[in-house]
């Protein structure tokens, strides 16, 4: 009896555990995975009416260019700070009661420009506040 070790030929590589595993790995992705056609939301936006709106008398119209100045109800505010842009506000509201906000802001104007209409209007009282939008033609239009 021989009680050595026997001599080993190359060492083979197994494939088919590999194979196994790789099979198991895409059935796995095949039933989790999510199809695009299934996940994607129909959107339609609203777009903005090309026809001028006329001035209605229970709204305030506030005008921001694209250098920070502001325009209450074609009246310019003298001084560009939040004092001022709140008492022109609040002479607008006087005049009309529970009145409508339309901010109109220039394409080039500061975000910081249009929070602070936002922050004037809260402290002056106004609670229904919209934006108007500026159709591809050029004409400004109510939303």
């Amino acid at each position: 009896m021989r009680f050595g070790r026997p001599k080993s030929s190359e060492p083979e590589i197994n494939l088919i555990p590999f194979i196994d595993v790789l099979l198991v790995i895409l059935i796995f992705l095949i039933l989790t995975t999510t199809y695009g056609r299934l996940t994607q939301l129909d959107m339609r936006l609203p777009k903005a009416d090309s026809a001028q709106q006329e001035n209605r008398p229970d709204e305030i119209r506030v005008s921001v260019s694209s250098d920070g100045q502001y325009t209450v109800q074609k009246n310019p505010v003298t001084t560009p700070d939040i004092g001022s842009l709140i008492q022109a506000l609040t002479l607008a509201t006087n005049q009309n009661g529970d009145a409508l906000l339309v901010i109109s802001a220039d394409a080039r104007a500061s975000h910081q420009a249009v929070m602070q209409v936002l922050e004037a209007a809260q402290k002056a009282g106004l609670q229904h506040i919209t934006f108007s939008a500026q159709s591809r033609t050029g004409n400004t239009a109510l939303p």
